[in-house]
């Protein structure tokens, strides 16, 4: 078994090894004068310069000098020149050991240092042990325990002995953490929970796996299933706060292993360890048990309103022929009162003649039926599905308790009232009960018999209790989504200190007015410029057409011979398989080495098994099927690195690894300097069991599915990825991707379409510093808010709407600070805000003032977009960019026929995170030869321009192998490290 270790590669460099960039050796390596009049007291010319060099190491990296050390030439250089000596003049010094020796212990005396004692080493333990309280990661501990040593002035010990200390400090933070969970458990409430891992024959499996396996189709008996777990991880009374008593890094780690870990090894575990775990996963679920309910029961009521509306307008369908018949009987009787008004004769006569009384006495019934089914209302319609309602309310009501911020809400007094007719099994309402939540109509169809109908009454509530959990209006006990908009925020006097201290670090001022009069001011000049420019057709590719600025269609502009050049490219590509293509890849970049252990922080040892894994997500195979398709590779294999080794956080890195080393590479700046990027989501269909979970949008057509939702920066480079419902907009999760993400990227400016562009998205954009750029459909229709009355702007009278309510967001300018330095500083998702503000059907007066800041940014958004040409160019050349690599991922995503089959949400983030790391691989090795294929064409006396070669894209696959069996395992001779080009007969002739 391989020795555990703390540190990478990487990290013990980074850590432990002589700096020799100019900034650190400034930093560490300039001498004072009293170092070179120490210096100067030694004889002899190489034993200075020895004596100098082993100062500097003493004071940084704080050790001294091993015995034959070879130096890197950029310290020796410094050095020498400071005391006026010749770098090769090392070579000369410490040829006698005692002359090393000596001259650490003289060092020593003139440094105040010492060799590291006992007492510094049991420091520097506490200090890692600290350290690791709050994360598991080897090089912040190493560097506490470093420090710990600096500032004792004790030299430090080796590598190893510091590597191995930082393990000690973190297992002894393990068991401190482990054991405070615990702690005040009783011998009755420790046997329970080991009780959660043996099998209960009432189930025919174990607790621990019951509750972890809790159905996710929205459904009445899932739900009932889903209140029946909450209701027994009560009776195991575990507080939620006993999470803390421990440190939050802490206790997502143990959340981390306890996930990945099941039931089976857990068991294994010391006493300790194991019920520290379960302890952790009952917190974790309880909450997650709680989301995943109130969600369920938010999709089971939309769903019941949606299939009334779908039979109702069945029932119109079925009933057309009745309808036809009727409209036809409709105009027999119109025309025939017509014909008697014309003759003046006697109109029942007419009437009955040409159409008969009795065929009008005879439609009547039908007639009125008709009529009844078409005013009937949605609640109505609802309240027919009522019995399927009450297998799942009276138990989800019962197992929460609500709070809402308004005082005495006649809502939760309604639904007391239903918790009290469950409790007590009573079908019949009180003749009096809570209506104020209630609308006018709701309240005369209820009572519309003078009693309150038990089953309107109930739907009612329960819709109305669905839209106020949507809007976070209403919040649950112990839920982590669904809770105040507060609670979601960066604490309070945290943002005051901030602002305070003017360290916010946002795109706009502190003083709320002195940013609107700047607003004003800029939005007034560039209004009458446009008016302008429009008026003597100074506007490029825009004309006016009564009234109305009209932007003409872009052509493009890709000059035809960069397709030929493309194509000529990209039959130089080398041909290669898929796993020989991740793996050249991974030698390059090193990603398969992100996705460490879970527990110990290891990279892979099973490097072909993590790729296995991360190709069965990127191509939908699965890793079952992946390991059947692949030679020497075993499902258990490519299981257990999935489960250990892969989480969001590993293939975060991972695929921060691969777009770094892209984002580097020389020929990726020909598409841009990567501070541009457009997101867009791509949808795929779901079948089988995921049918049931996703969602329709009838834009895709009538087959449910899901959203990848991704960002791609202007160097084709990907950084970010999410999984979204179909129906959900886009615009909520535009700015996710642009925090969500560990890559070198700085991202100012994103495109969008139509779908990803809100006022509320505009407002953020702004309020955080970046510049949001969205293609926007029919942006003639779309109105400009001014600051001005519309009349100062009559040249463009047609496009001028509502005018900014700046009363508005100067009383919530400080609300609207601290919602965007908590987007900054990560402390909340972008998208869990948006989602806040835009659920309510009443929106808050947060949401207003937050879409009066985004009128004012769109409104100064369109106006450019009017006058600058070359920012539609680049806003279509952006969006072609992501376009253009949906074609890539539909190739990639081929198996199951690109449809998605996982139910949970982790899967199908595991999907989308390895589609587009297989992407990105494929997109950097593309690069590589893309740039090499370049090289060998100019070495061949091609004259190829930049601004040509930026047209040809690193998105081709017709070279790569993406199906067929997978072999891991096969070594490839390549001279310098890179396959042969393939090149045609006439360019091997020249060559």
């Amino acid at each position: 078994m391989a020795r555990r270790t703390l540190l990478k590669i990487q990290d013990r460099q980074d850590l432990f090894e002589i700096p020799t960039d100019e900034d650190s050796l400034i930093r560490h390596y300039t001498l004072s004068a009293a170092d070179r009049l120490e210096i100067e007291l030694r004889r002899r010319k190489h034993n200075q310069f020895g004596f100098a060099v082993q100062l500097c190491l003493m004071r940084y990296p704080g050790r001294p000098l091993m015995p034959n050390e070879i130096l890197p030439e950029a310290m020796l250089n410094y050095v020498a020149e400071q005391i006026g000596s010749a770098p090769g003049l090392f070579d000369l010094y410490a040829r006698r050991e005692e002359t090393r020796r000596d001259h650490i212990g003289q060092l020593l005396r003139y440094l105040g240092m010492r060799s590291a004692t006992a007492e510094d080493r049991r420091a520097a333990l506490v200090a890692g042990i600290e350290t690791a309280a709050t994360t598991d990661k080897g090089p912040p501990i190493a560097k506490a325990m470093i420090a710990t040593f600096r500032e004792r002035m004790a030299l430090l010990p080796g590598v190893n002995i510091i590597e191995r200390m930082g393990l000690a400090a973190r297992a002894i933070s393990r068991r401190r953490a482990e054991a405070a969970l615990i702690a005040d458990f009783d011998p009755e409430k420790l046997q329970a929970l080991d009780n959660l891992l043996v099998v209960d024959p009432a189930i025919g499996q174990t607790r621990f796996h019951w509750l972890r396996s809790a159905p996710e189709a929205p459904a009445a008996g899932n739900l009932a299933g889903l209140t029946e777990r909450i209701a027994f991880l009560r009776t195991l009374e575990i507080d939620p706060r006993l999470q803390a008593r421990i440190p939050s890094g802490r206790w997502e780690q143990m959340v981390r292993e306890g996930d990945a870990i099941p039931a089976w090894l857990a068991a294994d575990f010391n006493a300790s360890r194991r019920r520290a775990t379960i302890v952790a996963q009952i917190i974790k679920l309880g909450q997650k048990l709680t989301d995943d309910a109130v969600m369920m029961f938010i999709k089971l009521m939309g769903r019941l309103f949606s299939q009334a509306n779908n039979r109702k307008k069945q029932r119109h369908m079925g009933a057309r022929l009745e309808t036809s018949k009727a409209l036809r009987l409709f105009l027999d009787t119109i025309e025939a009162l017509q014909a008697a008004d014309d003759t003046d004769a006697d109109p029942m006569k007419t009437l009955d003649r040409r159409v008969g009384w009795h065929r009008l006495l005879q439609v009547k019934p039908g007639l009125e039926a008709m009529v009844k089914n078409s005013d009937e209302s949605p609640l109505m319609m609802a309240a027919e599905q009522h019995a399927t309602v009450r297998k799942y309310a009276g138990a989800f009501l019962q197992t929460f308790t609500f709070h809402s911020r308004r005082r005495h809400d006649p809502l939760l007094a309604a639904i007391s009232t239903l918790k009290l007719l469950y409790a007590e099994g009573r079908r019949v309402l009180p003749d009096r009960v809570p209506v104020g939540h209630l609308g006018k109509s709701e309240r005369e169809q209820i009572c519309e018999h003078g009693k309150p109908d038990r089953r309107l009454y109930e739907i009612a509530t329960l819709a109305h209790l669905r839209d106020r959990l949507n809007s976070r209006d209403v919040w649950v006990e112990g839920s982590r989504s669904f809770r105040p908009i507060d609670e979601h925020l960066m604490p309070k006097p945290a943002f005051v200190a901030l602002k305070e201290e003017d360290k916010l670090g946002l795109g706009v001022q502190s003083d709320g007015a002195a940013w609107l009069a700047e607003m004003a001011q800029m939005m007034d000049f560039n209004l009458k410029r446009l008016a302008w420019r429009a008026r003597y057709g100074k506007l490029e590719g825009v004309r006016i057409e009564n009234g109305t600025l009209i932007v003409t269609p872009r052509v493009s502009d890709i000059p035809a011979a960069a397709d030929s050049l493309n194509a000529e490219i990209s039959g130089m590509y080398p041909l290669v398989e898929v796993p020989d293509l991740l793996r050249e890849v991974h030698e390059w970049t090193g990603f398969a080495d992100q996705f460490t252990h879970v527990r110990t922080g290891d990279a892979p040892q099973n490097v072909a098994a993590m790729l296995a894994g991360v190709l069965a997500d990127g191509t939908n195979l699965g890793p079952k099927r992946m390991a059947g398709a692949s030679k020497g590779i075993s499902a258990h294999q490519i299981g257990w690195m999935r489960s250990f080794h892969a989480r969001s956080e590993t293939y975060r890195a991972a695929q921060a690894s691969v777009t770094d080393a892209h984002t580097r590479h020389p020929h990726s700046q020909l598409w841009g300097d990567g501070t541009t990027a457009s997101s867009d989501g791509q949808f795929f269909r779901a079948s089988d069991r995921a049918a049931k979970l996703g969602d329709i949008n009838l834009h895709y057509g009538s087959e449910p599915g899901t959203k990848f939702y991704s960002g791609l920066s202007d160097q084709y480079g990907y950084f970010s990825i999410l999984p979204i419902s179909p129906t959900e907009s886009e615009a909520v999760y535009v700015l996710d991707g642009l925090f969500d993400h560990d890559t070198i990227l700085e991202i100012e400016e994103l495109f969008t379409d139509t779908g990803g562009a809100s006022d509320h998205v505009f407002a953020l954009f702004a309020l955080i510093g970046k510049r949001f750029a969205p293609r926007l459909r029919n942006i003639k229709d779309r109105k400009l808010h001014t600051f001005e009355k519309a009349d100062a702007y009559p040249g463009l009278a047609n496009h001028i709407g509502a005018p900014i309510n700046t009363a508005l967001i100067l009383d919530h300018w400080d609300d609207l600070l601290h919602l965007a330095a908590s987007i900054t500083t990560r402390t909340v998702a972008p998208s869990t805000i948006l989602k806040r503000l835009s659920a309510s059907s009443k929106s808050s007066d947060l949401a207003k003032a937050l879409r009066e800041i985004g009128r004012i940014e769109r409104t100064l958004f369109m106006i450019e977009w009017y006058s600058s040409a070359p920012l539609r160019r680049r806003c279509q050349a952006g969006l072609n960019k992501g376009e253009a690599a949906h074609k890539l991922k539909r190739a990639v995503f081929f198996h199951e026929r690109g449809e998605i089959r996982d139910r949970s949400f982790d899967s199908q983030a595991f999907r989308a995170s390895g589609l587009n790391l297989v992407v990105s691989a494929i997109v950097h090795w593309n690069t590589v030869y893309l740039g090499r294929a370049t090289a060998h064409l100019r070495r061949l006396g091609r004259n190829i321009d930049n601004e040509l070669l930026k047209h040809v894209s690193p998105l081709s696959w017709e070279h790569i192998n993406l199906t067929g069996i997978y072999s891991w395992d096969t070594e490839q001779q390549m001279a310098e490290g890179f396959r042969p080009l393939r090149l045609p007969g006439s360019l091997l002739r020249a060559a």
